[in-house]
C-alpha cells in the first residue's frame, strides 16, 4: 500500500492537532493541580497556625544562642547538621508566622472595607476557627452568625481562595481560556 503525499499531509495535520490538543489538556490539568495544591497549602497553614505560633513563642533559647557541643561535633558531623536543621526550622517557622500574620492583616483590611457583610463574616469565621487563641467549632460559629454550619465551611473555602492569592501571589490564580 502506497500513501500519497496528500494523504501524508492530512495524516500529519491530524496528528499534529491531536498532539497539541493532548498537550493543552495536560497543561490545563497541571495548572489546576497547582491551584488546588496552593489552596490545600493555605488550608494547611491555617490549620497549623496555632501550632506554629506556639512553636515560635515557646522557644526557650534564641536561635543564635543554641550552643553546639564542640566535643561531640568534632566526632559526629551529623550532629552539627541536626543542630543547623533545627535552627533553620525555627527561623523558617518564625518567618512564616510573621508572613501569615501580615497577610491576615491585609485580608482583614480587605474584608472590613468590603460593603458585603459576608466578606466581614468570612474573616471572623477564619479568625475564630484558626487564628484566635481559643479555637471555635463550626457549629458555634454558625450559631454566633445565625448561619448554617455548611455556610461556615463555604466561608472558609472562599476565604482560603482569597488568602491563597495574598500568600502565593499570582501563582495561585487559575486563568481560564
Amino acid at each position: 500500500m502506497h500513501i500519497t503525499e496528500k494523504q501524508l499531509k492530512l495524516i500529519t495535520e491530524v496528528a499534529s492537532e491531536k498532539a497539541i490538543e493532548a498537550y493543552n489538556e495536560y497543561m490545563n490539568k497541571k495548572a489546576k493541580e497547582k491551584h488546588d495544591r496552593r489552596l490545600r497549602n493555605t488550608k494547611l497553614l491555617l490549620k497549623n497556625y496555632r501550632t506554629f505560633v506556639l512553636h515560635c513563642s515557646e522557644v526557650k533559647m534564641d536561635i543564635d544562642e543554641i550552643e553546639q557541643p564542640k566535643d561531640i561535633l568534632d566526632e559526629l558531623e551529623r550532629d552539627e547538621n541536626a543542630i543547623e536543621s533545627i535552627k533553620k526550622s525555627k527561623e523558617r517557622t518564625l518567618i512564616m508566622v510573621n508572613f501569615i500574620n501580615s497577610m491576615l492583616s491585609v485580608y482583614k483590611a480587605l474584608c472590613e472595607r468590603s460593603i458585603k457583610p459576608e466578606e466581614q463574616r468570612r474573616y471572623d469565621v477564619v479568625y475564630k476557627m484558626y487564628i484566635a487563641t481559643e479555637e471555635s467549632k463550626a457549629e458555634d460559629i454558625a450559631t454566633c452568625h445565625n448561619i448554617e454550619t455548611r455556610t461556615v465551611y463555604r466561608d472558609v473555602n472562599k476565604a482560603c481562595n482569597t488568602l491563597s492569592g495574598l500568600i502565593f501571589g499570582v501563582d495561585s490564580i487559575r486563568f481560564y481560556d
